[in-house]
């Protein structure tokens, strides 16, 4: 594959501009300067550099982010910062998206990737890959709400009901339940149906995969084995 190609399918600019970048000799190749347009390479465990910088060729990305509070999960957000302005410009030109939207106030484990099966493998309703949520309520817990949220709650507007499982109370304040539907707000609205409120909401596992350790709003490139655990893919154990 040409270098000008491969540059421009990990997110660097137009072709154009790509094809300038290596006659100016900003690319580095096995630490040899790259001028030559017309030479071919193989695209596979290829690491380049660009302005001193190391890179690796990666045909699709898949992301974990730990999403901070106050941040929308779209490129045109309306009232609060983007989450992709917490991502390197060269994730926007690759056209990597949310996989499942988490609400401004919301924090947690956000996925993304560029890779469209992938996304649709984690968002279609058949699949029903399950969510854990960290609640914190307004009220106290109590054992009653567990039992109601486990048996399933009807919620306005929607057909059938809604139950979460491994619901358990965490602490006064505070409990975990899994969701495996992906209606709107639904954790919320669920909360809501028992008699309680939601005062903070924490994604903590997509599938199997549990949010690595992370500060707010730094990100890791996820292995294939944490892309199958997301999938809900993997050892149960």
């Amino acid at each position: 594959m040409l270098l000008e190609k491969i540059l421009q399918s990990q997110g660097f600019g137009s072709r154009k501009y790509c094809q300038q970048l290596i006659k100016n000799g900003s690319v580095s190749v096995d630490v040899e300067f790259a001028y030559d347009l017309k030479k071919q390479f193989s695209p596979e465990n290829l690491e380049f550099s660009l302005f001193g910088e190391t890179y690796r060729y990666r045909e699709k990305v898949y992301l974990a982010l730990k999403k901070p509070k106050g941040f929308e999960c779209s490129h045109q957000p309306h009232h609060h910062q983007s989450v992709f302005s917490l991502l390197p410009e060269i994730m926007i030109q690759r056209g990597v998206q949310a996989i499942g939207r988490l609400d401004q106030d919301t924090t947690g484990l956000l996925l993304l990737t560029d890779d469209g099966k992938y996304l649709q493998a984690l968002t279609h309703p058949r699949k029903h890959v399950p969510k854990v949520y960290h609640v914190t309520t307004i009220d106290p817990v109590t054992p009653e709400q567990i039992e109601m949220l486990s048996q399933g709650v009807s919620l306005h507007q929607e057909k059938g009901v809604f139950a979460a499982t491994d619901v358990a109370i965490l602490e006064t304040h505070q409990l975990t339940m899994t969701i495996h539907q992906g209606v709107y707000h639904q954790v919320k609205r669920m909360i809501a149906a028992v008699g309680n409120k939601v005062e903070a909401l924490h994604r903590h596992q997509v599938g199997q995969l549990v949010l690595p350790e992370l500060e707010d709003g730094e990100w890791v490139y996820l292995s294939e084995q944490q892309k199958q655990l997301a999938q809900n893919i993997g050892s149960t154990e």
